[in-house]
Order: C-alpha cells, then structure tokens, then sequence
C-alpha cells in the first residue's frame, strides 16, 4: 500500500544545538506498529507554511514507546526549517509512516561518519548497535561545538557503553587541541584516523556516510580497496531547494511540446492525465491535474516516489537514490521522471 499521512501530535520541542530543534512525537498506541522503524529510516512530515503546502523528511534519531523524535536543522530561506525552529508542544503535523533503506541490519561492528544534520539518523543506528551488544565508532563533523546535534544523548551512550563507543568530533572553525580533529571530515581524515588508531576499517561490518554529498564522495572513494563496497552505506541529505538538475534532453522536450498521456497503477486504482510544456515532472503534472501522488523530498533522495514503467519511456533529472538493479528493472522516480514517449505508464504498487 501507498504510505499514507497520519496526524501526530508533537508532545516536546527542544533546542538541539545552534540553529536546531528536536522534534518529538506522540504515537498513538493505535499507530504503534505503523510507526515502527528501522533504526537509520526517515519521517516525512507535513504542514502549510505561508499558505502553502510543504513537507520534508527527517531522520529518526530517538524512538521509544509512544514517542519518536527527530532533529531539524535551520537553514537559510528554507521555508519549513525555519518554521520548525517555532513549533511548540501540541502543534498537530501530518506524517508518513517510516520509510527509507538506509538501515541497520544488525553489523556488530559498525563505523558511522556525519556532518551537521547527518547526525541524526546515527543516533538511532549507534544505540541499536550498542543496545545490541556491538562496537561503534562515529566521526561527527560540525563548525563548532556550539552546533553539535544530540550532544547530550551522544555524551549519554558513551558514558553508558564505555569501551565499545567511540566517539570523535571533527570542528572545521572551532581549534582543538589535536590538530587532525580540525577542519572538516574528509576521506584523507578519515584514512588518518583510521592510520592513528582511532578507527578500524579493516574490522568494520558496516560503514554508514550522513552529510553532503561531497563528503559522501570523497570519503567513498577513500574508502576504496579499503572496506568492500557492500559494506558501505550512505544517505544524503539535502538543505531545502532543489539540488543541481538536468536540463530535459531533446526526446523529453519533443514529448512535451506534442503532450503525453500518463497513466498511473495506485493502490489498485488506473488515473491517466496529460503531461506538456509547462511540467517539469510527472508529479507535478498530477499535481495540476488534482491527483497527489507519493512524495517526499522531491529531490530524487527519499525513493517515496519510486514507480515501475510498464508502458512508454522516461528519463530522470536527478537520481541520488535507485540503485543500479532497479533501473535496470525499470524503476524511476515520478519526482524526477520526465516522458520521453507519447505514453507513459507507471505502476507505484510495484514491488
């Protein structure tokens, strides 16, 4: 079944380091098993801001019975992290069950690198491994301390599992005493720490990368030869506004100019509507026709949109989330997809 929004009640609103705040959610016992996550997913959550409607997703960095929190970081111009940073205690949000890939599957050994916001799903996924009985080693990179997300609750799992969490923060414009701790997390860093002793990659079962892309790749690469890429996991996370996007190819603007006619397969139910000239995507071409597709970030990071082409072909702006095998299988992102053929016809009920 297509994820669906569910009313939530936020129950605290904290400060979680500069220009942050974490998020926590009352679930209904009702919603307990909807709500269940796999330590590393993701919420989207849902509001007017402005009169306008906006949604993102958020890492789940705590979960407990009957509250679930996540950590907003405020960025510049971003309409709905600047709104979180005023939200209160019982402002009702519409939120999708958990969802994303980036997950735990139960390494006992796990080495977790973050910048900034990247943090939150580590959280989750540094307390299950410890809860767990595992070993975890996380390099968390912030300008100062001042910004460091979770600190506390970071503080808390090292004190509480000492010998099997180690943590290291790397400050890019706050001096430490140990000069390989300044500046920002980049592979060469991480390859040191790992030379130094502070980490071992040799005996790491799993690798998880939270931040921008440009760290994701540069250390990705460092990691190469070192750790096998099975092991490495990551997730993006992107500041709101769109990332850098494609410009449509010539088939696509032909596609266009002449009209496409889509059809899509949701739960169960067939509705077709028209793709031109002034769609830059076929969510948004639903969206004028009055049909609300999935989505969450729509910025081809969050795979809410992930559909099946069973009829016609497209093409994607941007893709930071399918996996090689899934386009090969014909899978896309509606967020992103733009036809290339006079039909299109996308399943979201696909497996």
């Amino acid at each position: 079944m297509t994820p669906t929004f569910h009313d939530l009640t936020l129950c605290d609103v904290r400060p979680e380091g500069e220009g942050a705040v974490a998020l926590t959610f009352a679930v209904p016992e009702v919603l307990a098993e909807t709500f269940a996550f796999a330590p590393g997913q993701y919420l989207t959550l849902r509001t007017a801001v402005g009169g306008q409607d906006e949604r993102r997703s958020y890492s789940i960095a705590r979960g407990e019975p009957g509250r679930l929190t996540v950590g907003v970081k405020h960025v510049p111009d971003g309409a709905f992290s600047t709104a979180a940073q005023d939200f209160r205690a019982q402002k009702i949000l519409h939120v999708m069950p958990p969802q994303g890939r980036f997950v735990w599957r139960g390494e006992a050994k796990v080495v977790l690198i973050a910048a900034g916001s990247g943090i939150t799903p580590m959280v989750a996924i540094a307390e299950a491994v410890l809860k767990a009985g595992g070993e975890a080693a996380l390099v968390y990179g912030n300008r100062s301390a001042a910004a460091i997300m979770f600190r506390d609750t970071l503080d808390a799992l090292k004190d509480r599992y000492m010998g099997r969490f180690s943590l290291i923060h790397v400050l890019s414009r706050e001096p430490q005493d140990v000069a390989l701790l300044n500046g920002r997390v980049t592979g060469e860093k991480v390859l040191a720490l790992h030379r130094a002793g502070a980490l071992d990659l040799h005996g790491a079962e799993g690798v998880f990368l939270c931040g921008p892309g440009g760290m994701i790749e540069d250390v990705s690469t460092a990691l190469d030869g070192i750790v096998a890429p099975h092991r490495i996991h990551f997730e993006r996370f992107y500041t709101e506004g769109e990332a850098p996007r494609a410009a449509p190819s010539e088939a696509a603007q032909k596609a266009a100019a002449d009209g496409v006619s889509v059809e899509v397969v949701l739960d169960g139910t067939r509705r077709t509507f028209a793709v031109g000239q002034g769609d830059d995507n076929v969510v948004d071409a639903a969206a004028r026709a009055g049909l609300e597709l999935p989505y969450s970030c729509k910025n081809g990071m969050c795979c809410t949109c992930r559909c099946k082409v069973v009829e016609g072909s497209a093409e994607m702006a941007v893709n930071y989330s399918l996996e090689p095998w899934e386009m090969e299988a014909g899978f896309i992102l509606a967020c992103q997809a733009r036809p290339t053929s006079d039909r299109l016809v996308l399943d979201f009920d696909a497996a």
